[in-house]
């Protein structure tokens, strides 16, 4: 088994402009030495006299400023003197990189591992992953498909799938849920049983040997054989690796998967999208057979408000909507002289028709004695209320009008039992209040409702709409 790791020469060089630039305007004017060849770069590499798995590198370039190592084994060191450890039998190729005051150069060289060592592999995210080295078959894993965020996406530098985050049993349809992708110890191998069918990123469906489109959808493939992981960390991360190309569940035409949570139940990645470098997705995987104990929420009611000045008590979501929730007053006038509001943006086209921002709460609502909701809100008349387009169930044009909806976000169709309110805006260019009275008995008597959902402008609808809200609230 040979494990080779290389890091890109664009990196190496990255690093040697930064010495050039660091140094002082007497040191640029200093005659620089020969660029030095890979012949020139040497390196011993010991194995430890207590443990033949591990060994010991030692530069001997003369005339280094710094030297950086690939130690095939996917981890990375810097340093004159370093130390890899190698669990597994087989051969692993070191590379050393060499910077001097010419420039810098790599050499390389092979080690054997005669014989695995188990003790080394007794790691806790190894054992979490694979069930260890007492677990011969290794250990199956599966999209946790009835926790809401199981699947999100978001922009690749957040911390959350700030864009769309997938409500429980949201991809039934879509031959996802019976993936299986089992993690095995020995030989590190990973095995992915699609039971024939992947659910693809449209965008990047061609990897697979399927045509680029622009929504998600599920194709034929049958995935590589002996494939292997390995999990390497680099600057404070860890990270999932799968070989030849290989992918869990999902295909976004990655193979790494950064590693935000691994426990004994509970696998969290998050990847890139080969075809849009600015999205992030996000993965959320449980052993298979597992069901996660689910604690009932408590059934009360707190104060609800948000203002968008300061901070409120509400975290909104959005689906397929724009929302800037600290935009400038368009109209500090009477009834609402706050500086800021928000901005809710429903853009063009059949993706946006069902445009919304929601939030779900910690409990279920108490509406029995506080069930009445208010909001400030701005239509400008600029938009466009006359065009008919949409689907032929809805109201084709955009509507000057605000719904909420109350929902149970658990539920798997949330929108199926929801209790909506839909008020209607007569008034433009102006802010006007509006009250949502959720009073009615069969309402008030329901203890499941733990979502809000707000829309503006109707839905079905394609036509764009920017909107302006302010001072939502649970009256006392």
């Amino acid at each position: 088994m040979k494990f080779i790791r290389n890091i890109s020469s664009y990196f190496y060089m990255a690093l040697f402009i930064g010495f050039a630039t660091a140094c002082s305007p007497d040191d640029s004017d200093a005659e620089l030495g020969p660029a030095p060849t890979s012949e020139m770069v040497q390196f011993t590499a010991t194995p430890s006299a207590d443990n033949p798995n591990v060994f010991n590198f030692t530069n001997q370039t003369p005339g280094t400023m710094k030297a950086m190592w690939d130690l095939g084994n996917g981890a990375t060191a810097v340093g004159e003197q370093v130390t890899g450890s190698y669990a597994v039998a087989g051969d692993y190729t070191i590379k050393l990189t060499i910077f001097t005051d010419g420039g810098y150069a790599t050499n390389t060289k092979t080690i054997h591992i005669e014989n695995t060592d188990v003790s080394m592999l007794n790691r806790e995210d190894y054992n979490f992953l694979t069930g260890g080295a007492a677990d011969a078959d290794g250990k199956t894993w599966v999209v946790e498909k009835d926790y809401p965020g199981h699947m999100g996406v978001g922009p690749i530098a957040a911390a959350t799938p700030e864009w769309w985050s997938a409500p429980a049993n949201d991809k039934a349809a879509e031959g996802i849920y019976d993936d299986e992708m089992t993690f095995n110890l020995n030989g590190f191998a990973y095995t992915y049983n699609n039971n024939g069918d992947t659910f693809v990123n449209g965008s990047n469906a061609a990897g697979l040997g399927g045509t680029a489109q622009s929504a998600d959808y599920t194709l034929s493939y049958t995935p590589p054989t002996d494939m292997t992981w390995s999990i390497v960390e680099e600057n404070g991360k860890k990270y999932l690796d799968i070989s030849k190309d290989g992918f869990i569940a999902y295909y976004t035409g990655a193979s790494r998967y950064e590693i935000l949570k691994l426990t004994e139940n509970e696998l969290y990645l998050k990847t890139t999208d080969a075809a849009n470098a600015a999205n992030g997705w996000w993965l959320r995987l449980v052993p298979k057979g597992y069901s996660r104990p689910v604690e009932p929420k408590p059934y009360k009611m707190e104060d609800i408000y948000d203002n968008f000045d300061e901070e409120g008590n509400v975290t909104w979501k959005k689906e397929a909507l724009t929302l800037e929730e600290n935009y400038d007053n368009p109209a500090p006038v009477p009834i609402n002289t706050s500086a800021k509001v928000a901005m809710y943006v429903k853009q063009e086209g059949q993706p946006f028709e069902f445009a919304n921002m929601f939030a779900d709460f910690a409990y279920k609502f108490d509406l029995t004695q506080r069930h009445t909701f208010k909001i400030k809100v701005y239509v400008p008349s600029y938009n466009d209320f006359t065009t008919a387009l949409g689907e032929d169930w809805a109201n084709k044009n955009l509507l000057k009008q605000v719904s909420i909806k109350l929902q149970d976000g658990t539920s798997a169709q949330p929108w199926v039992n929801q209790v909506e309110i839909k008020q209607q805006v007569d008034q433009l260019d102006r802010w006007v209040e509006l009250t949502f009275d959720f009073s009615a008995a069969d309402v008030i008597n329901r203890k499941d409702l733990d979502r809000i959902v707000i829309q503006v402008g109707g839905e079905g609808n394609f036509i764009p709409g920017i909107f302006f809200l302010d001072d939502f609230r649970l009256e006392e």
